[in-house]
């Protein structure tokens, strides 16, 4: 089958660079486009991505004005795209680019996995789309490519069906390995597309493809999924001072969200009377409550369900940072799950 496999390759190159999407990050091989955009795209679709890609270069254009942001900053650029250790880890890597290569990219998949957030595919891409090193970068996309020209029904959420993926990428992945990894993910994005049915009749390795050959695309990859999400019910509070300010506090260095900003919360959902206690307890004098909606916002393993509620209260305590309008849209961070808690 590998040997079947190699036929791939030239039909594949030929199609990415005749069909491949105008994206902002393939304008040019520069790496640190190319790191920027794959973190960017972990866990988040290209259409909420490219936004947040033009204003994180306009303010962070390089590697060192990346080491040299301040936090707040840097989370602020990254407000809405979620899992915000990838941004701390960005600023980690960028330092250590700085201090350990003298401000210049690593060039090979063996020194950029040196760098903090950055695994076997962000490094596999980096360096095949940058730099031409044929080392493979498989991701979702590769996965179920790879499933289907190969009818494979072993489960791709399992790390050895990813590591079995990847040696047979690299026996035969050609010397154009950038457009050979970025053809196979554009593939998968655009043509051989997850949850239905795939193109089949405008895919360029149709006639290498078992899964179409014995009509089983719609039944590949195999994805076995794991335990159910836990559940958390949660009372979140709009705290607005007589001023119009809005309370938030700090989250924890560990855990869930470490480090970011978030709306006052507590376990459970609670009545009137519990929330006039909660409120008293943060030295918070209550003027009135008003219920404003039901949300829900879904982690990997948890999904939260929230009720929130605007609370007008008649001073402003120290435990909390009380900020403006503009200091919300401009300056602080709020994750998602808490941003969209605000949006009547």
């Amino acid at each position: 089958m590998q040997k079947d496999l190699k036929a791939i390759a030239a039909p594949l190159v030929a199609w990415y660079q005749s069909h491949k999407r105008e994206l902002p990050w393939r304008r040019d091989k520069n790496p640190y486009h190319v790191w920027i955009s794959e973190i960017m795209l972990q866990q988040t679709r290209i259409e909420a991505v490219i936004e947040h890609y033009y204003a994180f270069m306009e303010a962070l254009p390089d590697v060192a004005s990346l080491a040299a942001v301040e936090e707040e900053k840097l989370l602020k650029l990254w407000e809405g795209l979620g899992y915000y250790s990838r941004a701390r880890n960005l600023k980690k890597a960028a330092a250590k680019i700085m201090e350990d290569f003298g401000g210049t990219f690593p060039r090979s998949k063996k020194e950029l996995l040196t760098l903090p957030g950055i695994g076997d595919y962000t490094a596999g891409a980096i360096a095949s789309i940058c730099f031409g090193e044929p080392v493979p970068a498989v991701d979702g996309n590769v996965l179920r490519v790879l499933a289907r020209l190969r009818a494979d029904d072993s489960d791709v959420l399992l790390p050895e069906t990813k590591k079995r993926a990847e040696a047979l990428i690299s026996e035969i992945i050609p010397a154009q390995a950038g457009d050979f990894n970025e053809g196979i993910m554009e593939l998968g994005e655009t043509v051989c597309l997850p949850n239905g049915l795939p193109l089949c009749d405008r895919c360029p390795l149709k006639a290498h493809c078992l899964a179409y050959e014995k009509g089983l695309c719609a039944e590949l990859p195999v994805r076995i999924k794991k335990t159910k999400r836990k559940t958390e019910q949660k009372t979140v509070f709009i705290f607005t001072a007589p001023g119009g300010e809005t309370a938030v506090a700090k989250r924890g260095d560990k855990g869930l969200l470490a480090g970011l900003f978030e709306l006052p919360n507590t376990e459970g959902f609670l009545s009137e009377s519990e929330m006039r206690a909660f409120a008293e307890k943060q030295g918070l004098t209550v003027k009135n409550i008003a219920f404003i909606k039901d949300t829900k916002h879904i982690f990997t393993h948890i999904e939260w369900k929230l009720k929130v509620y605007e609370v007008k209260v008649e001073n402003k305590n120290a435990g909390y940072l009380w900020c403006t309008e503009a200091q919300l849209r401009d300056t602080y961070a709020l994750p998602t799950a808490f941003s969209k808690c605000r949006k009547r």
